[in-house]
């Protein structure tokens, strides 16, 4: 665990290669932007995906959880795709989300996606929150105190030997932390993109959690 370990406003974090972020302090996992429900949104509006993506999204995340130990669980926003994901999820998949709400200590931060209906599924709706003076939220501020959000879905592209790579990446400065999107069926914002020194000013780092170690890379402003 240290070797893939953070500091960021004073306390230790370890950032997972499936997206989300381990709290020891609170043993809690962050996660953000599930979007669950992304394929029954689009099949309603006439553009058929493959109808697992919820069922993917959760199944990682039990593994997250099963393997950190976290007994507390943030969802920094845009859990669903949009405001009727909830009423959408296949039985098997609300099951479970009503276990993993009964079993752990939940919270749902609302996003520009979706709103409080999460809530039917357990667990407690907020719209943000302030633990140990970080702030928790879906969308970053310029507010200087510090931040853990989501809402930008940070993807990091390389070309290493003439080969491109794109990996999920946390983005972050001395104030903000941004979470990159967690859903099965989210795409991605190149973490070069001027929308993050807008949003979160600079310097900027982006980090790429592997199993084995935790790579940074500065992005020029």
């Amino acid at each position: 665990m240290p070797a893939v370990s953070l500091s960021f406003a004073g306390a230790t974090y370890v950032p997972q290669p499936c997206g989300a972020l381990y709290w020891p302090a609170r043993n809690a996992l962050l996660v953000a932007d599930l979007h669950l429900e992304k394929a029954s949104f689009y099949g309603v509006h006439g553009q058929f995906l493959p109808p697992y993506d919820s069922f993917d999204t959760l199944a990682c995340l039990i593994d997250a959880v099963e393997a950190t130990g976290a007994t507390q669980l943030w969802c920094l926003g845009d859990s669903f795709h949009d405001t009727g994901g909830a009423a959408r999820l296949p039985v098997a998949a609300r099951d479970t989300l009503r276990r993993l709400t009964r079993d752990l200590d939940w919270v749902w931060i609302t996003g520009n996606h979706d709103d409080a209906s999460a809530g039917v599924l357990g667990g407690r709706v907020m719209v943000e929150a302030a633990i140990d003076g970080i702030n928790l939220r879906h969308e970053a501020t310029r507010d200087p105190a510090p931040e853990i959000s989501g809402h930008y879905h940070p993807k990091l592209r390389l070309t290493l030997r003439g080969r491109r790579i794109v990996r999920r990446c946390f983005a972050m400065t001395p104030s903000k932390l941004v979470l990159p999107a967690y859903g099965a069926l989210t795409g991605g914002l190149d973490v070069t993109d001027p929308a993050f020194a807008r949003a979160i000013g600079g310097p900027l780092s982006a980090l790429v959690a592997t199993k084995a170690k935790l790579l940074r890379f500065q992005v020029a402003a």
